[in-house]
């Protein structure tokens, strides 16, 4: 596995740790937002750099390629990180018959305002990003809504008003932006006219009508006897991509698996070496989340405080100077799935101011689960969610 990999999934369950505090639906695209701060990291400086470093995990990147390089070839390591996601970008952004990814970066400038020539070029370099100059001084609504516009034709219109109104200030110097999409069919459909209302249980006292989808067909699959759920592999089409659902043994099993929920284990899972195709007796409801997080506390909770500091943060690798802060950083998904596959998007935006015989396996998801959507090749993490209530 490639280590932005290993670091993408510990960040996946690092946040979700944050996210799960709620009893409510959780939809995120880490890579997303590892995206939108790794850019970040690339104008950030001494102890802003390093928090952010160990929050992404970009910290066990750079030690492995430290280990290579010499001690004190501290921008080689770092650019090790960079070189990683220009990969992941243009991986991503390659075409295929079998189902739409992409990722796209964008930054967004006040045109008054001096960026290091060098930071401008790094962006453009590793993470394939167009910059573009705004006025944000005199006209700091209009910069929004271009910013809303772009981040809506991304996500074919699933993500609207990324900021909402008010939420960037004259005083914003830029935007940095990430947008990702995917929509991709299930390798084997659901067919419809198997789709039924069922039953499907918030908790041991209270259920709600769903639309269960059914298919009877040979996935690969396995029991989990040390957290007690099961985990199943539904392939899309092309199958570089798949859907893994994580389903708690008992209708109230999932605080249980959470709570056991570790990174290693999450490596262990996504790498589904232990799975076997069987023949699966498979329900799953049609479902559809939208969320809306503001990442600024999230990521001060796990640990990413000066660069959210005006006394504190070092962004001058962007500028020469200590005269930056990360003001705001938002971060929107959305997913839907039904019988033909799924739609997922999410986006971030970060603001810089001033400052044998086959055994027929049951898995009816007809109670609170886990889900996460995964490059087959390299294990990475675009999407992760919790479905509490359909």
């Amino acid at each position: 596995m490639g280590s932005l990999s290993e670091a993408n999934i510990k960040f996946t369950h690092d946040m979700f740790q944050i996210l799960r505090k709620s009893e409510d639906n959780v939809f995120f695209s880490p890579l997303s937002i590892s995206a939108a701060f790794a850019m970040v990291y690339l104008g950030a400086r001494g102890s802003t750099a390093q928090e952010i470093e160990k929050v992404l995990h970009f910290n066990e990147i750079t030690e492995k390629s430290t280990e290579k390089t010499k001690p004190d070839d501290v921008k080689k390591s770092g650019n090790n990180i960079h070189h990683q996601f220009q990969k992941i970008m243009t991986e991503m952004n390659k075409t295929s018959d079998a189902y739409e990814l992409k990722s796209a970066n964008k930054i967004y400038k006040e045109k008054t305002y001096n960026f290091l020539e060098e930071y401008l070029d790094g962006l453009k370099k590793f993470y394939l990003s167009d910059v573009e100059s705004v006025d944000f001084v005199r006209n700091v609504e209009e910069s929004r809504k271009k910013i809303n516009t772009w981040v809506e034709e991304q996500t074919h219109d699933k993500i609207k008003n990324l900021f909402s109104p008010g939420s960037l200030q004259s005083d914003t110097k830029m935007v940095l932006v990430n947008a990702i999409y995917f929509k991709g069919q299930w390798d084997l459909k659901f067919k419809e006219k198997y789709t039924e209302e069922g039953k499907f249980w918030v908790n041991k006292d209270m259920s709600k009508s769903v639309k269960m989808m059914y298919q009877s067909s040979y996935l690969k699959f396995a029991s989990l006897e040390d957290v007690q759920a099961k985990i199943l592999e539904i392939p899309y089409k092309g199958k570089a991509l798949s859907m893994v659902v994580l389903l708690p043994d008992e209708v109230d099993g999932l605080k249980k698996l959470e709570d056991k929920l570790t990174g290693e284990k999450l490596m262990e899972w996504t790498s589904l070496q232990n799975m076997e195709m069987l023949k699966v007796d498979l329900r799953l409801p049609r479902f559809k989340v939208e969320e809306t997080y503001d990442l600024k506390n999230i990521l001060q909770d796990m640990g990413m405080i000066k660069a959210f500091k005006s006394q504190d943060a070092d962004f001058s690798g962007m500028t020469g100077n200590r005269d930056l802060v990360l003001t705001k950083a938002v971060h929107k998904s959305f997913v839907e799935v039904n019988e033909e596959g799924t739609e997922a998007a999410a986006a971030t935006g970060v603001a810089v101011g001033v400052t044998s015989l086959p055994t027929y396996n049951i898995f009816h998801c007809d109670h609170p689960f886990l889900f996460f959507i995964k490059g087959n090749e390299d294990n990475r993490i675009l999407f992760f969610g919790r479905v509490s209530s359909p």
